[in-house]
């Protein structure tokens, strides 16, 4: 068994080298660019012309996450798709509160020049999308959540300080061995490391969004009045999202003035199989 067990470790560290390499080589093809602002670097994608989506990503994500959320849009919007907070060639502002990152991302926006915004905001990237929102207005046209991290429809008793992956797993090797289980735990088939690797340019972001950006909600549920939200709210979910329950979704809806729920029977935490219909749906959001 130790023999076996061994080999099985060594042909993963082999296979993970690998991945990691390629990961790397594919960060390059998104042409992304760096920004410095006044409280460090920020990288993202700008790509595509018309009206602007802010593409907010998930857990272990970044600009290349960002952009494929909504890469099949670029041919009819422009996509500004940038790393959050400690994910992908971007630092970290003050606490990295969720304000704060709408605050970054509006500078950014300042810098490209571009008034208005429909901000997409997927899991961990949802309550950053609400935020910015509530807290921007101004520069808000509309909100769309992709199976996000949902508001309570009452302050919560309790709530976990730390909602992620324990700082221990957030390196390449731990993951990569540990993808062949992501079917059964998450629902999502193992072949999602790929987009995950560099776990070391995302592991800063993943324990801020764990420790600081998914309990926001909860830990300030009275500065996230959302029936104060002043732009239409498009919301998808799958009912077998094994990430973020499907229920609180349901619960938290009618505190969205103007909203328009779509779910989906299958698809999980990504939404699999649904990408034509959630384009369509986004279409005629925006239009």
């Amino acid at each position: 068994m130790l023999i076996v067990i061994t080999m099985y470790l060594v042909i993963q560290a082999i296979r993970c080298h690998n991945a990691v390499k390629e990961s790397r080589k594919t960060l390059t093809t998104y042409q992304a660019e760096s920004v410095s602002l006044s409280y460090g670097n920020l990288t993202y994608v700008d790509k595509g012309v018309g009206e602007v989506i802010l593409s907010v990503h998930g857990l272990f994500g970044g600009y290349d996450q960002a952009f494929d959320t909504c890469k099949d849009l670029s041919s009819d919007y422009r996509i500004i798709a940038p790393s959050r907070f400690g994910y992908v060639g971007s630092d970290i502002l003050g606490s990295g509160t969720p304000g704060e990152q709408a605050t970054a991302f509006v500078e950014l926006l300042d810098r490209l020049k571009i008034e208005k915004v429909f901000l997409l905001g997927t899991s961990a990237g949802g309550s950053v999308s609400i935020r910015f929102a509530l807290d921007y207005p101004h520069r808000t046209k509309g909100l769309i959540l992709y199976c996000s991290g949902m508001h309570f429809s009452e302050k919560p008793h309790t709530y976990p300080e730390y909602a992620g992956p324990p700082a221990f797993l957030c390196n390449n090797f731990a993951m990569y061995v540990i993808s062949p289980f992501f079917e059964p735990i998450m629902g999502m088939h193992p072949s999602t490391i790929n987009s995950m690797l560099p776990i070391g340019d995302r592991k800063d972001g993943v324990i801020l969004d764990a420790s600081v950006t998914n309990p926001d909600m909860a830990r300030n549920f009275e500065n996230y009045h959302i029936e104060s939200l002043q732009v239409p709210t498009l919301i998808f979910h799958a009912i077998d999202d094994k990430l973020v329950r499907y229920e609180d979704t349901l619960n938290a809806l009618n505190r969205f003035p103007n909203c328009t729920f779509i779910s989906f029977e299958t698809g999980g935490h990504l939404m699999d199989g649904h990408a034509k219909e959630i384009e369509t749906a986004v279409a005629k959001f925006i239009h």
